[in-house]
């Protein structure tokens, strides 16, 4: 509680070296007292017990005291503040639309593209721990692997188990973008945003890519486009009589497509050559998406001396009872 407690004039509290200074002239003072009656011999006197009162009267002059250094701090104006805070959160929906197409599994990223991709989404969900996050994954054809959800443990599981293979193959962008946009553009979020990751050209599914942009444009939904692979060739794995092998393959892929998505909608078009490069993509989108918090403080000052000078005043009010009454002397 003192913690809270700041003085509107502080200087005032130096009236309190009165307190002191006041002590040691009451003491000095008591000790050069003679009585007023005069006896030529007081040893008769010497076993004489003393009285409560010749103590006790000592408290006249501490209530004195009290009060009057209740007097100068409550001069001092003593307050005491409380804040309050309204935030405002802008909450931001993300969906990750991840191509887990066969070329997914080409070696030009360690282990691959598809798990150093899964790697670093899972870092990028678990560093935006207020989010509501979902997923859709795609190939010849697209399907939602987990709705929009606050709960970043199923996001999580649902990356890990991610394989190719698991839909049929091919690379149907614009399939995969229809329905990331089908899952955000009834969200009452402020900001919307769908992360598309790809390592190719599309050439399956029945949803036009260019008309996939323009939906998510019209629904206000921001679209970064992320093209993984090398530049040259890399090692895709081929299935051969002798099991899976892998060859020196062209890497293709639609850099034009994927920047037009990106730039019709508000968002960002990003290519990854390696596993540091996807890093720092996902490290720039996670920069540009952030939740804006606005913090308003509203500080309230109360008066705390209206109790100090009650007290105070209470204090003088028992010192005048008690010198009338228990302590009162002949003189008066």
């Amino acid at each position: 509680m003192l913690e809270n407690i700041t003085f509107a004039n502080p200087k005032l509290l130096w009236g309190l070296l009165i307190i002191p200074a006041a002590i040691v002239w009451y003491i000095f003072r008591h000790k050069k007292q003679e009585a007023s009656v005069r006896y030529s011999d007081t040893t008769g006197f010497d076993n004489l017990p003393r009285s409560w009162k010749v103590y006790a009267r000592h408290l006249l002059f501490a209530l004195q005291l009290a009060a009057l250094a209740l007097l100068i701090v409550a001069m001092a104006r003593p307050q005491s503040s409380s804040t309050s805070q309204t935030s405002n959160i802008e909450g931001i929906d993300i969906i990750l639309a991840q191509d887990i197409s066969g070329s997914m599994l080409a070696r030009d990223f360690k282990p691959d593209r598809l798990e150093a991709s899964k790697q670093v989404a899972a870092d990028f969900v678990e560093g935006r721990p207020t989010d509501r996050m979902g997923l859709v994954v795609f190939a010849g054809e697209s399907f939602t692997q987990v709705p929009l959800t606050t709960d970043h443990g199923v996001m999580l599981n649902m990356l890990k188990e991610l394989k190719s293979g698991m839909i049929e193959d091919g690379t149907a962008i614009g399939d995969g973008l229809a329905t990331a946009i089908n899952r955000l553009k009834d969200s009452e979020a402020i900001s919307k945003v769908i992360i598309l990751l790809t390592d190719g050209m599309n050439n399956a599914g029945s949803v036009d890519p260019y008309t996939a942009a323009e939906m998510a444009k019209l629904y206000g939904i921001r679209v970064y486009t992320v093209g993984v692979g090398s530049y040259g060739t890399a090692p895709f794995p081929v299935q051969t009589i002798f099991g899976v092998q892998y060859q020196q393959m062209k890497v293709e892929i639609d850099e034009k497509l994927l920047a037009t998505i990106a730039n019709s909608s508000g968002g960002k078009y990003f290519r990854a050559t390696s596993n540091q490069k996807l890093d720092e993509i996902y490290a720039e989108i996670d920069k540009l998406e952030r939740s804006k918090i606005e913090v308003t403080e509203f500080r309230h000052l109360h008066e705390e001396f209206y109790p100090l000078v009650a007290w105070a005043l209470a204090l003088l009010l028992l010192e005048f009872i008690l010198r009338k009454t228990v302590f009162r002397t002949i003189s008066e």
